[in-house]
């Protein structure tokens, strides 16, 4: 029997391996690597001096990461909510639609190209001279140099890339509610707006968190968008976390302090998905 039970256990922990080395080296290693940075001092190209709590203080007491953190809160209360509603509403007749299979590719399709190509794109679409936007208003509007429509233009983007992706999830979980429930309702004397109220949003929790959850995450990484787009201007208006990261590491030659800022926003996310995970606990049906 005991040796039954080792060799129960060997088989199990090999078949384990290959997705724990993979945690390991691509998820681990990494934040070690970024915490054990984040007390030295490097400029990328001479040897590391170990400066202890130096880059900490000096990237707490810096402005302009806070304001970097401020941008990136704005922006994912802009995208996240818009994006998942957009998402819910365009998934409801397509989750009653038969081989809607088609469709669903069209909305997924902004979400499956390189954010740098969308940004190109979009940057022509909203070009003051020559955009498309502006020559379908008649009016000429300085969509990404103008420090007020500047962040709002970089939103809108990302919600067009990304509302499909989300409709696809909010998809399957209408496609997992059992008819019979919304049978049941419709007997009842629900109509088609209480069903959902009523009956299908509160089914899909599962999905909502995962939805709401992966927007937070994705929105606080934005890079590749932001670059292409405004690069962080105008009066570093859409100076979003992820580009203060980068040029801090990779222009300011700093990586010490971007580790510093990059265990901050770590701890930022942590810090949101667990009060997520609070709220939707008690409030999720796992189970129809």
């Amino acid at each position: 029997m005991r040796r039954r039970a080792v060799r129960r256990g060997l088989m199990s922990y090999g078949l384990l391996l290959p997705s724990l080395v993979g945690v390991g080296c691509f998820l681990v290693l990494p934040i070690l690597v970024v915490g054990w940075l984040s007390v030295h001092s490097w400029n990328l190209l001479g040897p590391m001096r170990f400066v202890g709590l130096r880059n900490w203080r000096a990237v707490l007491g810096d402005p302009a990461f806070g304001h970097s953190l401020l941008v990136t809160s704005v922006l994912a209360a802009i995208v996240v909510p818009v994006q998942t509603v957009l998402g819910f509403a365009v998934a409801v007749p397509l989750a009653r639609r038969r081989g809607g299979t088609a469709f669903r590719v069209v909305f997924a399709l902004p979400w499956m190209c390189a954010p740098v190509a969308v940004g190109v794109v979009w940057q022509w679409m909203f070009a003051p001279t020559g955009g498309a936007i502006d020559a379908a208003l008649g009016s000429r509007i300085e969509w990404l140099s103008d420090p007020v429509l500047a962040l709002p233009s970089v939103a809108a983007v990302s919600i067009w890339s990304n509302f499909g992706y989300v409709a696809l999830f909010f998809v399957a979980g209408i496609r997992a509610i059992p008819p019979e429930i919304l049978d049941a309702g419709a007997l009842d004397g629900a109509s088609g707006w209480r069903r959902t109220r009523w009956l299908v949003l509160p089914l899909l929790r599962p999905t909502m968190f995962f939805v709401l959850v992966t927007g937070v995450l994705t929105t606080f990484q934005t890079f590749d968008t932001v670059y292409a787009l405004t690069r962080g201007g105008p009066g570093n208006r859409t100076d979003v976390v992820a580009m203060r990261i980068f040029d801090e590491a990779f222009v300011a030659a700093r990586p010490g302090r971007a580790a510093v800022m990059a265990l901050v926003v770590f701890a930022v996310m942590f810090a949101i998905t667990v009060l997520q995970h609070r709220y939707f606990r008690n409030r999720t049906v796992h189970e129809y």
